[in-house]
């Protein structure tokens, strides 16, 4: 888990802000940054970066090395440092809270505006980015490509998915996204993989999570990625999240990975409630009816 920097906010002066936007200018070209190039990136005076890096390395908020030559590049508390000021100054968030979740590809806190939020910041690329650079589609093909592109265009794409799903879909509400970083409605409820239903509940939640799966399709995308661990469920419902590996309905394999998702959703619920699942119950019939618009509900498909 990368270090909470809410506490580091106040201290931080606004040249030591120009500073690490100087390296984060400097890394669009390479992923370290030569010392002489700071002064034209950060429009500071030779005297003033030394004084903001010693700032700034020593708060663990950038890198240096010094083997081919001086360079410095960003640590991802350095980037969150320059999206939390960005989402503050906007007025998205007010507070900082607890950490609501951990995960291999992002950290999510709660915040506080005119209500509960939840800030996630993207970490995708980060410890394993050849990999996350090789699967998603919203990588670039520029040589040159760091985790702070591959995680900054995640939450692009997430936030862009969200606004195209809220409301029709049971999806967070997004309200506002900032670099590798979005907030969104805090999703009151339970992780599905932590809930234990009672026998009375457990098919009319899956149909409530299928016909949302529905629903996403007729809005235009597969989430591609489904499994109890994102997934919460309250009295209200279920709701779905992580949506920055979605792909639209007309990508080439939405259909093998609607299938994926429903295989994985369906397998969940028989593994975890073998007497109250069908056996006839089968993803690829669901996936059929959900692709030609025709599902309503899985009661259809169990005899």
């Amino acid at each position: 888990m990368v270090r909470n920097v809410a506490g580091e906010l106040p201290e931080l002066e606004d040249e030591d802000f120009y500073l690490l936007s100087g390296v984060e200018q400097g890394m669009r070209f390479s992923e370290w940054v030569q010392r002489e190039k700071l002064p034209k990136f950060t429009s500071l005076t030779e005297e003033e970066v030394d004084y903001r890096l010693e700032r700034c390395l020593k708060r663990g908020l950038i890198e240096k090395k010094t083997i081919q030559y001086e360079g410095y590049t960003l640590q991802f508390e350095g980037y969150d440092t320059l999206a939390l000021r960005a989402l503050v100054e906007r007025d998205t968030i007010g507070e900082f809270g607890s950490p609501l979740g951990v995960g291999k590809e992002s950290d999510v806190y709660e915040v506080r505006s005119y209500k509960p939020l939840a800030l996630k910041y993207h970490r995708e690329g980060y410890t394993n980015f050849r990999e996350v650079h090789k699967e998603r589609d919203y990588t670039s093909e520029n040589d040159h490509v760091s985790w702070m592109y591959t995680a900054r265009k995640a939450a692009e794409r997430e936030h862009e998915i969200l606004e195209e799903l809220y409301p029709d879909v049971s999806v967070p509400q997004p309200i506002d996204q900032n670099r590798h970083a979005i907030v969104m409605e805090k999703m009151d409820g339970v992780e599905l993989s932590r809930t234990r239903l009672e026998a009375d509940q457990v098919l009319g939640v899956l149909d409530l999570l299928v016909s949302e799966i529905a629903n996403a399709h007729a809005n235009g995308y597969v989430h591609a990625d489904m499994s109890e661990y994102n997934v919460f469920v309250n009295e209200e419902g279920v709701k779905i999240f992580d949506w920055p590996q979605a792909v639209p309905t007309d990508h080439e394999n939405a259909g093998e990975f609607l299938r994926r998702d429903l295989t994985n959703i369906v397998g969940y619920f028989r593994r975890k409630y073998p007497q109250h699942v069908p056996d006839d119950l089968e993803s690829d019939d669901l996936a059929d009816s959900i692709e030609d618009e025709s599902f309503e509900t899985i009661s259809e498909f169990v005899a």
